[in-house]
């Protein structure tokens, strides 16, 4: 520094430009874009359209209950209590037709106890003096609270909690202003009629203004659920099967960005969340009349459900094969493509599987599925016995065993040596030097008598192998590097590459669990065809 000798000159980089995101002028405040709100605005309404449907019928609903206060004729009859009619369409206005009328029903008849009860009492105060009047109303009122937020905790009143709530609001609102103004009877009438004028508008718009059904719902759903689990499956396994020379983003980072290079993991997640959405629509459909496809009565709505629950069960074991694709301890690449052939045939036959149920659920089709399930449970076979004879490659300090006399299945690729990990990494290298040096490595390995340099040099490929796969942690390699060569290290990195080896086989396993959950789902969707009446189609 200042020129002086011996001093040390640092050079400081300038800090970068920070690059704010501009704000658009027209907006009326910092961070809000009015373009990008339009966009998010379009793609919502284009991912179901009929949420603009729903909108506008609401809208409809509130307009022609509103009609009976602007016009002066039905106003005089009613007078303010009309207002109910409003009050009534704005909840019980639900998105689909089973909604509403589920809804409606809760509504009614939470109404006609609560009017019977109010008028009682209102009675029976009455009758009671002005002295003890309010005194029975409001312990009435006390009692009711207790009673109706009890009783919607129950388990079996749960689906019913809404029409407790109506019960509390609709007594108290009926006893209070009936105590005030002097007629309960008149006033409880008044207002059943504005609860019913109101119910009858929502069920009349919702039913015969293009109608959105719980039933087509579930229906879309489930058939959308098989459709996903296939597609993350062969995504799953074909990006597990690629040759990962380039590097990864950072797992922590893609994480919490969801994967965005894996579109069918995303869909397959909400596969395994959809569980309180499939049952809330099952509900809804059971309060719909016949329709459409679904012509008879007691539709097996609930045989969707249990259809729904089996394909989580198989979906459970897509996530774990995701999880072994990004979990931090990979088999090399030479291995993984050794089974390539029966892992892909495998599970293009179960994905193949998967589909034609969800089309068969879609078509509303019963069709046999033996051959489809032979082809499935034979490649699988494969893969296994595949996996039972070469069983060696995953255990690194293993040799080879003599199988001279038995014919070995046909594998996509043969390894040249135990140490299948080498000789793809180095390019520069004449492949046949390079197999020859390896065999003379492994037998000097087992002998005890590793020279220094050949040392260093499988120490050297075994560091660039395991950091092009992403395998082990930069720490493990740093601690060979520091420590230094020593007899402890063969038999620890002899551990490493069988440990990494072995997550092969943890792949090969989920994916033929896979397979064995596929037969409760044929089971699930015959049960189901069985009992919604599909029409039979033989293969």
């Amino acid at each position: 520094m200042n020129g002086k000798k011996g001093s040390v000159e640092i050079n400081i980089p300038p800090a970068p430009k920070v690059k704010h995101p501009e704000v658009s002028k027209k907006s009326g405040f910092q961070g809000f874009s009015c373009k990008a709100w339009i966009w998010n605005v379009w793609r919502f309404c284009k991912e179901d359209s009929n949420r603009i449907t729903f909108s506008f019928k609401v809208g409809l609903a509130v307009l022609l209950v509103s009609l009976l206060v602007l016009v002066r004729g039905p106003y005089e009859i009613f007078g303010t209590n009309i207002i109910w009619s409003i009050l009534t369409v704005a909840i019980m206005f639900e998105y689909t037709v089973g909604a509403t009328f589920n809804r409606g029903f809760n509504r009614a008849l939470g109404s006609l106890l609560a009017g019977i009860l109010a008028i009682a009492v209102a009675q029976f105060a009455l009758r009671s003096g002005r002295v003890a009047e309010p005194i029975i109303i409001g312990i009435s009122i006390f009692f009711m609270g207790i009673i109706t937020s009890f009783m919607k905790l129950w388990p079996s009143f749960v689906p019913y909690e809404y029409g407790f709530r109506v019960i509390l609001f609709t007594y108290c609102l009926i006893i209070v202003s009936g105590y005030r103004m002097g007629n309960p009877i008149r006033t409880s009438m008044d207002r059943l009629y504005s609860i019913a004028i109101g119910g009858f508008v929502a069920v009349f718009v919702n039913v015969l203004v293009f109608p959105i059904w719980a039933g087509e719902q579930l229906h879309k759903e489930l058939v959308n659920s098989f459709n996903s689990l296939a597609d993350s499956l062969e995504e799953c396994v074909k990006k597990y099967l690629e040759d990962d020379e380039l590097d990864h983003p950072e797992f922590s980072k893609t994480i919490m960005n969801e994967f965005p290079d894996e579109p069918a993991y995303r869909k397959c997640r909400t596969t395994l969340n959809s569980s309180a959405k499939l049952e809330s629509l099952a509900n809804a459909a059971k309060w719909e009349p016949p329709h459409g496809r679904f012509r008879h009565f007691f539709y097996p709505w609930s045989e969707y459900v249990k259809v729904g629950a089996v394909l989580r069960y198989c979906a459970y074991e897509v996530m774990a094969l995701h999880g072994v694709l990004h979990s931090e301890i990979q088999a090399p690449y030479n291995l993984r493509i050794t089974f390539q052939s029966e892992i892909q045939d495998a599970t293009n036959q179960a994905a193949e599987l998967v589909r034609s149920l969800g089309k068969d659920i879609c078509n509303m089709k019963r069709s046999l599925k033996t051959s489809l399930l032979k082809r499935v449970h034979s490649s699988t076979e494969r893969l296994q016995r595949a996996i039972d004879l070469h069983s060696y490659l995953l255990t690194a300090h293993c040799d080879p065993p003599d199988n001279s006399s038995k014919p070995l299945p046909k594998l996509s690729h043969a390894l040249s040596s135990t140490l299948y990990d080498l000789p793809d990494q180095l390019d520069d290298i004449d492949s046949t030097s390079l197999e020859k040096s390896l065999n003379q490595l492994t037998q000097n390995m087992q002998l005890g008598t590793l020279p220094p340099t050949q040392t260093e040099s499988y120490h050297e490929m075994m560091r660039k192998q395991s950091r092009r796969l992403h395998s082990w942690p930069s720490r493990e390699l740093d601690a060979f590097e520091e420590g230094g060569f020593s007899s402890d290290i063969l038999p620890m990195m002899r551990a490493l590459e069988s440990t990494a080896a072995l997550s092969l086989a943890t792949f090969t396993s989920l994916l033929i669990e896979f397979v064995v959950r596929l037969d409760h789902l044929v089971e699930a969707v015959d049960e189901l065809s069985k009992m919604a009446k599909f029409k039979h189609e033989s293969l």
